[in-house]
């Protein structure tokens, strides 16, 4: 059985033509800020903090900062939460039901396709649980008014907040 080591060695040697990584040092400047701007102006490295691409602004976006996010948390806070995934946009609920007679229950799932606010950056599906007994529960996607009437009250309140952000800009 073949080492860890000796796999990545040999796909180094492979991918490097099979030269041993590194660089003949008497070809490049001893100076590293001048090394930095060479492979920069080469187009070759990359940046960890890209200011360029954010605007410059060093601000970092927030779930806090984002309408449609916010909205929707506020819109489906009644009910508990079984998986909330900022940085994979998607909030799942744990399965929610009005009473503890009821032997039905819905759960939710929101998925983020944009961070804009518009119909189409939400995807959202309920589900709905009957259960005969406990051990003995049908589960099927929940068709019908709920889909866009949630839909709808996610982005009037997200568009809300989105308006009282460019007021708060303004001042």
């Amino acid at each position: 059985m073949i080492s860890f080591k000796k796999l990545i060695s040999s796909t180094l040697l492979i991918s490097c033509g099979g030269k041993l990584p590194g660089a003949d040092a008497r070809k490049y400047d001893p100076d590293p800020k001048k090394r930095v701007a060479k492979n920069i102006e080469e187009g070759r490295g990359f940046k960890l903090m890209d200011t360029k691409n954010r605007g410059g602004t060093g601000v970092f976006e927030f779930a806090s900062s984002n309408e449609l996010w916010r909205a929707s948390l506020d819109i489906i806070d009644f009910m508990p939460l079984a998986s909330v995934n900022y940085s994979g946009g998607i909030i799942v609920t744990d399965w929610y039901s009005t009473d503890q007679t009821s032997n039905e229950s819905i759960k939710i799932s929101i998925r983020f396709l944009s961070n804009e606010v518009r119909a189409d950056a939400l995807d959202i599906k309920v589900f709905n649980k009957k259960c005969i007994e406990l051990s003995n529960c049908v589960i099927s996607e929940k068709n019908g008014n709920i889909v866009p009437e949630l839909k709808e009250k996610i982005l009037k309140t997200a568009a809300i907040y989105k308006n009282e952000k460019k007021d708060k800009d303004k001042k």
